[in-house]
């Protein structure tokens, strides 16, 4: 049987994903057999593994960082969000259905044989699990049932590092509020704190330090730095969601749907100098883009429908009409066509009017496409020329079937008109071959030249995901880490 640790946080956004990830990778460094384990997560942002399955897109980096292909077993509850108040439910990477949150919370223990089985077939293969919590252990209203924090600790017996983000102020309050709330038995479980995103000079920290460990009893495991890097953020508290002016070269605009999901397609884009990647929610705040791109969204049709109110279709047709290049992947892709059905209600049911930019038509059905995929691009006219023959891969992971009456973007779908084009697979841009050529003829439309050099995603993250775990092995006391693994508790 495998060791385990279990990283918790004080609340969302503390840098959970990433230090899960930053340990994956120095353990494997370190020469071990490490898998991560997040048993219930919510994202917009998801992944298919190599046997189709669905699971949240922080697990398969993390698995990317440990070496190992990621598998359903690593997130075997992946909650998406189709309304405010209902998700669509996914469970060992297949959908079991759609439920409102109530309906969830009062089922959700029947749950508890899944996770428990995911985790013993990944402790049977690996020496080391790096277990991930989610959002706070102590929702005081939420804790009854808990299966992702505190409730999967105590049935696992898995020892559990605390992390606060100093950078948001009050890590006092939350790492000692929180392990103060914590029930006596679950604060036998914490056995070590973290500070997360420290900027500055860290020996102004010691008499935190100090402080934390008195008020505590527990020991302060590490500082860790805060650490500027191009790796893929959880969703709606991703920093970049939050750019929305044009800083470079090149300006790409994203519009950012409400349901906006795996926006992690257009990260390569901050490879490439003097390219800047804007998400706008306004049509005043589209202006000229070099490119604008309409990305994946969980509710389709309701997200058409906000564009149409606030007038969003308009200024995208728009633009379109005078020349400016327009790419739809997934549910944007739908939205390019004429008009987008759901007879059966998989979605909210109902029939709305597309963009009318391709000549297509979307119908929604219960089955959902879950496939890794890899083609070429057509001998492909108009703008998107620079793309004819590229090789690309990636996958798709979608609701509905698109007919179209118009000419093939790539071997396995899609469409363009001009300088429209759309297709389902995510994960499009990452090759060099696909992005430089893209990031060559925006440059190349402005009457300049791109000087730099283009890079696969894939390589991109491997180097940015070394980094970070020289920054986290540098700051993090791992003899200590090591023996608590060795404990348990």
């Amino acid at each position: 049987m495998s060791k385990a640790i279990m990283i918790q946080g004080t609340m969302s956004g503390v840098g959970k994903s990433l230090l899960t990830a930053a340990l994956c990778r120095i353990f494997q460094q370190d020469g071990y057999r490490v898998a991560p384990f997040k048993s219930q997560n919510m994202a917009l942002n998801s992944y298919i593994t190599p046997d189709g399955m669905e699971i949240g897109r922080a697990q398969a980096l993390q698995a990317e960082a440990a070496g190992i292909e990621p598998a359903a077993i690593m997130n075997p509850i992946l909650l998406k969000p189709t309304t405010d108040v209902g998700s669509q439910v996914i469970v060992n990477g297949k959908v079991r259905g759609n439920m409102r949150a109530a309906e969830y919370f009062r089922r959700k223990k029947e749950l508890l044989p899944e996770i428990r089985s995911a985790y013993e077939q990944l402790s049977a293969q690996y020496d080391i699990i790096v277990v991930e919590g989610a959002g706070s252990p102590v929702e005081l209203n939420l804790k009854q049932d808990d299966i992702v924090n505190m409730g999967l600790a105590e049935m696992l017996h898995i020892p559990v590092f605390l992390v606060g983000d100093i950078d948001c102020g009050g890590v006092f309050a939350q790492l000692l509020g929180t392990y103060s709330l914590l029930e006596p038995q679950e604060q036998a479980l914490v056995k070590g704190l973290i500070v997360n995103r420290f900027r500055g000079d860290r020996r102004l920290f010691d008499d935190g330090v100090s402080i934390l460990e008195q008020r505590s009893g527990l020991p302060v495991l590490g500082v860790v730095p805060y650490f500027r890097h191009d790796l893929e953020d959880e969703d709606s508290l991703s920093q970049r969601l939050a750019k929305t002016q044009d800083t470079g070269i090149i300006d790409i605009a994203v519009i950012r749907l409400p349901k906006i999901s795996n926006f992690s397609d257009f990260d390569v884009f901050s490879q490439y100098s003097g390219v800047s990647v804007r998400y706008v929610s306004k049509p005043e705040q589209l202006g000229n883009p070099d490119l604008l791109i309409l990305p994946g969204t969980k509710s389709t049709i309701a997200d058409m429908q906000w564009m149409q109110e606030i007038g969003m279709t308009q200024a995208v047709i728009a633009l379109a009409r005078r020349g400016f290049p327009v790419f739809g992947i997934c549910g944007g892709f739908q939205m390019l066509g004429k008009e987008i059905a759901d007879p059966d209600g998989t979605e909210c049911g109902g029939t709305v009017c597309g963009l009318g930019l391709l000549p297509c038509r979307t119908v929604f059905r219960d089955d959902k496409t879950q496939t890794r995929i890899a083609g070429d691009f057509c001998n492909v006219t108009g703008f998107f020329s620079c793309l004819s023959h590229a090789h690309f891969c990636g996958y798709e992971v979608h609701m509905g079937v698109t007919g179209s009456a118009g000419a093939a973007l790539t071997d396995c779908g899609g469409a363009y008109s001009g300088n429209v084009a759309g297709c389902y697979v995510h994960g499009i841009f990452d090759s060099a071959e696909v992005s430089g050529a893209l990031i060559r003829a925006l440059y190349a439309a402005k009457g300049l030249r791109y000087q730099g050099e283009a890079e696969d995603r894939r390589t991109h993250r491997e180097k940015q995901l070394d980094r970070l775990a020289d920054t986290v092995r540098q700051s993090l006391d791992l003899a200590w880490i090591y023996q608590i693994m060795e404990d348990g508790v």
